[in-house]
């Protein structure tokens, strides 16, 4: 027979009987990854795509989802607005991705999300950390925990723990990140009637902090709260410890770093951070991770490359239980309405979705509901905090 002059129900006949021989190829699962692989951010993207790529190779040496593999179609979006909007539609209109992961950086994502939403795909932020994110709309969804989440449960601990009457803060005003982390903090601490002594604070890239810490230390704080990256947190703690203060700190995720200790070694003992995921976190899928990557990569991981890791199982839960059915538009739907139900024990423990409280009150996209753990320092290392 000519190829030809076959008619649509001959091949549908054909189909048919090939599939029954079992010869049909199991059909892959496209999902977009938008992140920032080069520029300022790749430092996060990188760690982020790996993630990726370790939950998809793990997922499809056990046989994929229902049999079909997973495809990541990877893009880098260079923690820039604009390119970020290009990849978008590029994942979403030309390579027609099941959804998309990503971008790395809110600002990113405030470009890009409402391109997916509008196109009524799946956004799923998993670094994405800023207030107002899922107020783009149903279709955006994230497991990265707000700081607006974790702070107030890392002040808590810390008050209850060390009897806190007033404390002072220091903090990077030239970081959006460090200056939002500062905004909690403040907040938090009105919240709980915490006195400050004193705001002290400082820009990138300094590396004499005697003026601001002299300050500190005449206010006669019982802690310092530092709203800081890991490298300026390690050389202020060096030189309050120099300077004769004894208080503890209290961090926020920038501190949440191996370089904090190679730097600091035990002047930051005491010091209670939390975080939505620590290395050594010791539930079995944690270790299991924490060592693959290192295998794999030749690298220590980060709470990026963890929570990626985290969200690829999340969409592969969910996609277990939908039956996709090759029409896209409908699979996209499907999988949006699906996804708010998923929840899994992973790498960052225990996680759900909780709806978005957004602002006007208009239907909003999925937050992470996640407990942040809480660390203190001992001995130079994070310690999962047991609260003795």
């Amino acid at each position: 027979m000519h190829h030809a002059s076959r008619t649509p129900a001959m091949t549908l006949a054909l189909t048919l009987a090939m599939a029954s021989a079992g010869l049909v190829q199991a059909a892959d699962i496209k999902l977009g990854v938008a992140e920032a692989l080069s520029g300022g951010a790749a430092q996060y993207g990188v760690a982020i795509r790996n993630g990726f790529q370790l939950a998809a190779d793990e997922i499809n040496a056990k046989g994929g989802v229902n049999g079909d593999k997973l495809q990541l179609v990877i893009e880098d979006e260079q923690g820039k607005k604009e390119e970020a909007i290009n990849v978008v539609k590029k994942l979403v209109f030309q390579d027609k991705v099941l959804m998309v992961f990503g971008p790395t950086l809110s600002n990113s994502m405030f470009a890009g999300g409402p391109v997916g939403n509008a196109a009524k795909t799946v956004m799923f932020g998993t670094s994405v950390t800023a207030n107002g994110i899922t107020d783009i709309g149903p279709y955006v969804f994230r497991n990265s925990v707000m700081e607006s989440d974790v702070l107030p449960v890392t002040v808590a601990t810390a008050q209850k723990f060390y009897n806190l009457k007033k404390v002072a803060v220091i903090y990077g005003n030239d970081d959006a990140f460090t200056k939002s982390g500062y905004d909690v903090f403040k907040g938090v601490l009105a919240e709980r009637n915490l006195p400050v002594t004193t705001t002290e604070t400082y820009v990138k890239g300094d590396v004499d902090f005697k003026a601001q810490l002299t300050k500190i230390k005449a206010s006669e704080p019982d802690a310092v709260v530092c709203s800081c990256l890991a490298e300026e947190a390690a050389n202020i703690m060096i030189q309050a410890r120099g300077l004769g203060i004894k208080s503890p700190f209290i961090g926020g995720n920038g501190f949440n770093s191996p370089k904090l200790f190679e730097i600091s070694r035990l002047a930051g003992e005491g010091t209670f951070v939390g975080s939505p995921w620590s290395n050594t976190n010791p539930a079995p899928v944690n270790k299991a991770f924490v060592a693959s990557y290192a295998k794999k990569y030749n690298a220590e991981p980060n709470q990026f490359a963890a929570q990626a890791y985290d969200a690829l199982h999340i969409v592969a839960a969910t996609l277990k239980d939908i039956k996709l059915s090759g029409d896209l538009t409908a699979d996209r739907e499907a999988l949006k309405n699906a996804l708010p139900k998923a929840s899994i024990s992973g790498a960052t423990g225990p996680f759900k979705f909780r709806p978005a409280k957004t602002k006007d009150g208009k239907v909003g996209g999925w937050d992470a509901d996640q407990k942040p753990f809480i660390y203190v320092v001992r001995g130079g290392k994070f310690t999962l905090f047991e609260g003795k």
